[in-house]
């Protein structure tokens, strides 16, 4: 996108925020980088340059925009329609693994030699893992700085820097202003709105419009499970599992952003805590490339017109929707959640929550490796299938994660006893976050074809579909959309 000026210009001149987050336009006259949809006047197309991120931006000498804080826009979708190294490098690193591990660390995950990352990501994003890393290390600085009372130090090490000189020099590098004149600048009704003790953080997280939250949070509510996740004062609730501790997260949609209540046992987890709610409500989809495919479709056309902007659920925790997965099928939603609630009062690790009524974590594979197969109140057949698959997750011979590549992942999963198409799709859509999983033969979907005037059996299904890829997971979402059932509506 970056590399086509005309089109860069165009919507820098129209102020389109459905490019937020695509690229980011340079000045070289003010040495700033914006956000397209920037407020001010434009500047002379000749003095705009373009860069397809914000670490690319500050690698070339410039500044975050004061006005638009082009840091804080949606991710790029890009990086959740494509199962490429680059793709999975950018989730890696937004799930904040080379903080944590370094630039090997990331390497080795992905199954490539550093020196092939580092080549990768610059020839597509101008910048390196490392410049990346700093670009989000910044970002999270800058919320910290501006939404909490905490000291600077605490804040910088919980942004992930090795040093406060670091921290000092990055905050005054990339945004112009030391960090406490970035605090003596923050809305008076944010600076130290939320108690630093408690660790709570109150942040809006942005997305491109239009988003329809009935089927997002509808469906994330119907298939609760009481412990780990509750509907509570218009808000999702649920728990997280983290790297260095736990935390507790309540989502409430808005018009124009979600509201996110965090509160976590260690300040190092923001990062990786935001990332994971904006992968499950799927907020860096760009709901004009999706829809607009959609609508060609006479079929779904009236669908999509209905309610635009559909996203798909997803999760925190891809083994945890696998385990998930495997007890849900055939049944209920209400037996699913009985199962997994079951599942959770005996191996999941308890938690308080002051503020509602979650009691537990999702017991992690490792946990779940022991069970007693005879414990569990399923047909044999799948007390198998449960238990091979939490003993491969537990091993690492099976891994689901950001970093998973979705057909090899499909492969191992179609390897293990109990897995049919059904199942390893559903993964494939809501937990390893492929846009184009298709469930062709779920009761749901080919009750509304066959409603539909569609072809209704599996194969004929999928030839039909063709033409909706690669959104296909998102015309999974218009289909059960028609039906009458709670996934579809959030409670009064």
């Amino acid at each position: 996108m970056h590399t086509d000026t005309e089109r860069c210009v165009r919507a820098v001149q129209s102020k389109d925020a459905r490019f937020d987050g695509w690229f980011f336009t340079a000045v070289v006259t003010t040495r700033i980088y914006c956000r397209p949809s920037c407020p001010v006047v434009p500047p002379k197309a000749e003095n705009m340059t373009f860069y397809p991120s914000a670490a690319a931006c500050q690698q070339a000498g410039f500044r975050a925009c004061k006005r638009c804080r082009p840091d804080s826009t949606p991710g790029s979708p890009e990086w959740n329609q494509r199962a490429d190294l680059v793709a999975r490098a950018m989730r890696l690193i937004g799930d904040g693994i080379v903080d944590r591990e370094g630039v090997p660390g990331l390497a080795g995950r992905l199954g490539y030699s550093a020196r092939q990352v580092e080549r990768q990501l610059l020839a597509e994003l101008g910048a390196g893992p490392l410049a990346l890393a700093r670009a989000q290390r910044a970002q999270t600085a800058r919320l910290l700085i501006e939404t909490t009372a905490l000291p600077m130090a605490e804040i910088a090490f919980a942004a992930g820097f090795s040093s406060i000189r670091t921290f000092n020099d990055t905050v005054r590098e990339v945004f112009a202003l030391a960090p406490g004149e970035l605090r003596a600048r923050a809305p008076k009704q944010a600076a130290g709105a939320a108690p630093a003790t408690s660790g709570a953080l109150c942040l809006r997280l942005p997305f491109r419009a239009p988003l329809n939250p009935d089927n997002l949070f509808g469906h994330l509510i119907a298939t609760a499970v009481p412990g780990v996740e509750e509907w509570r004062g218009g808000a999702y609730r649920r728990t997280l599992s983290l790297p260095y501790g736990h935390g507790v997260v309540a989502l409430t949609p808005y018009p124009d952003h979600i509201g996110c209540r965090l509160s976590l046992t260690d300040l190092r987890d923001l990062t990786i805590a935001t990332s994971r709610c904006r992968r499950m409500l799927d907020l860096d989809a760009d709901p004009a490339a999706v829809d607009g495919q959609l609508r060609d479709d006479p079929v779904l056309a009236p669908l999509v017109d209905k309610a635009p902007g559909r996203r798909v659920p997803r999760t925190v925790d891809e083994a945890e929707f696998a385990v998930r997965a495997v007890l849900g099928q055939q049944v209920s939603t209400a037996a699913a959640r009985t199962h997994a609630a079951r599942l959770v009062t005996a191996h999941g690790t308890p938690v308080k929550d002051p503020e509602g009524g979650l009691t537990h974590l999702f017991p992690s594979p490792q946990s779940l490796a022991a069970l007693d197969p005879e414990a569990l109140a399923l047909p044999r057949s799948r007390r198998a299938t449960l238990t091979t698959l939490v003993r491969h997750l537990a091993d690492g011979s099976l891994r689901l994660g950001v970093e998973s590549g979705w057909e090899e992942a499909r492969a191992r999963l179609t390897e293990l006893p109990g897995f049919g198409p059904w199942t390893v799709e559903v993964i494939a859509m809501r937990a390893l976050g492929d846009p184009d999983a298709f469930l062709p033969s779920d009761l749901g979907i080919r009750r509304t074809a066959r409603e539909l005037g569609l072809p209704h059996t599996p194969a004929a299904l999928t030839a039909r579909a063709a033409a909706w890829r690669p959104w296909r997971a998102y015309a999974v979402q218009y289909l059960w959309a028609t039906d009458d059932h709670p996934i579809n509506r959030i409670p009064a």
